[in-house]
């Protein structure tokens, strides 16, 4: 969230506190100036760094929430990281001990099903009956210190990032000041005078679309190609509103690797809409349908011909029929054991057919490729400026796995920058200034 706050004020935050060293350091990697801490919330001593009579006007809490989050499923929650809200109200105490002030302001961000937070049972499952006995309880500890409290749950896509993920955001305050909220500004259809959401596809590098998952030399799993399936029938074939690019008259759209929760249900999402939460590992893929006009006398190739290059062929417009036979079509009666050339050589497939504008198009190939962190980043709402791949002191970069884990675990920045603007509009400084990048591959640095 510092990004946002830098976004909001053009100041950067003194004091970072994390304890997990990978994330504090990417967050130095961007925020050289503010003071690092790489500890546990609760253990962390802030007042050895504040005196008396200082005032503490802004602190940002967002405190670990797997264990509050509907995403944990069935698995037995961790009882030590559903207190680490209470980390928040023991800084309170500290710092009120060491400056004879609380916090002016304190923002807080969670997942909504915090204000279930109560006791669990002996299985570490929680209990129904006791739901919200201690978020309650920690709500009335920390307006004993004096505070006025307000939460909302909030969507990030109706303030206009481009990602749909919804937070529970609490405020207090004990400076007097009314507590202020952002106004929302889109929403997903653009009614009542609001602009639409915001589409993922201005963040995808459509320069890349991967590679076909007819040649991959390590085929993908059934239940990816399954979803590829379910995602072209609702996404490209059925779908009047497709999104289409016109210079490669391609049907690009994402597929999502959670599991499904209803028999039928599509995990994925057209490219005209806000990408959805962006979790801790990389869950989302590109695939893209290669389209060509369709003529009555066919354009085919046996199945048995060499493979060809999309640009200077039919391309596999047999194997796609195939495919969303084998993975889409249940009336069928495909196995799913059966490999796809199998199939062809059946000759049970029928063209894939889509109309664009009153035109028949077939279907003559299928790409795939999961997203790029730096994709992701954008999708998350950081500036392209914030760096996710670095050289750490060990010498090596900063693995991909740990930046789409960074940004799946960081607050939308648009979000924070419009809470903290909005909460304390006098703290603004300035605006914020990017990152310079530093190119030190050839013999002369460059910087940008």
């Amino acid at each position: 969230m510092s990004t946002g706050g830098e976004m909001a004020w053009g100041r950067c935050f003194d004091y970072a506190i994390n304890h997990n060293a990978a994330a504090i350091a990417m967050h130095k990697y961007n925020h050289p100036y503010t003071h690092h801490f790489t500890e546990d919330i609760m253990r962390v001593k802030i007042d050895k760094f504040l005196t008396w009579g200082q005032k503490v006007s802004f602190v940002w809490a967002s405190p670990d929430c797997t264990s509050h989050s509907n995403a944990k499923g069935s698995k037995p929650i961790e009882r030590g990281l559903r207190i680490l809200p209470m980390g928040v109200w023991k800084q309170c105490k500290l710092i009120l001990k060491a400056t004879g002030k609380v916090p002016e302001v304190i923002m807080m961000e969670n997942v909504k099903e915090i204000q279930k937070w109560g006791p669990l049972d002996k299985n570490n499952k929680p209990i129904k009956a006791k739901e919200g006995e201690y978020y309650n309880k920690f709500i009335r500890l920390m307006k004993a210190f004096g505070y006025e409290f307000e939460c909302r749950v909030l969507v990030a896509a109706d303030y206009g990032a481009h990602t749909t993920r919804e937070r529970w955001y609490g405020q207090f305050r004990s400076d007097g000041r009314p507590i202020v909220w952002p106004e929302q500004t889109h929403s997903k259809y653009g009614t009542n005078g609001m602009k639409p959401w915001e589409s993922i596809s201005q963040d995808i590098d459509f320069t890349d679309l991967g590679n076909s998952i007819f040649t991959r030399k390590r085929p993908l799993k059934d239940k990816t190609l399954s979803r590829i399936a379910a995602g072209i029938k609702k996404f490209v074939i059925d779908d009047p509103n497709r999104f289409i690019l016109p210079d490669k008259l391609a049907a690009p759209f994402l597929i999502q690797y959670h599991s499904e929760t209803v028999k039928g249900e599509v995990r994925g999402q057209s490219l005209k809409e806000p990408i959805q939460t962006i979790d801790t590992s990389n869950r989302y893929a590109l695939v893209t349908c290669f389209l060509s006009k369709f003529y009555k006398t066919g354009t085919g190739q046996s199945v048995n011909d060499p493979i060809h290059t999309i640009t200077t062929s039919p391309g596999h417009f047999a194997l796609v029929s195939a495919f969303l036979i084998k993975y889409y079509s249940g009336d069928i009666g495909q196995s799913l054991n059966e490999p796809i050339h199998t199939i062809v050589t059946k000759d049970r497939f029928g063209l894939v057919l889509v109309v664009i504008d009153g035109v028949t198009y077939q279907i003559i190939d299928i790409w795939f490729r999961m997203l790029k962190p730096e994709e992701l980043k954008l999708g998350q709402g950081f500036p392209k400026d914030y760096v996710i791949e670095f050289k750490m002191p060990n010498g090596r970069y900063y693995p991909k796995t740990m930046q789409v884990e960074k940004i799946g675990n960081s607050v939308v920045p648009l979000m924070a920058e419009k809470l903290c603007y909005t909460a304390c509009p006098y703290l603004k400084v300035g605006e914020r200034t990017p990152n310079m990048r530093i190119d030190d591959s050839q013999a002369q640095l460059r910087f940008a």
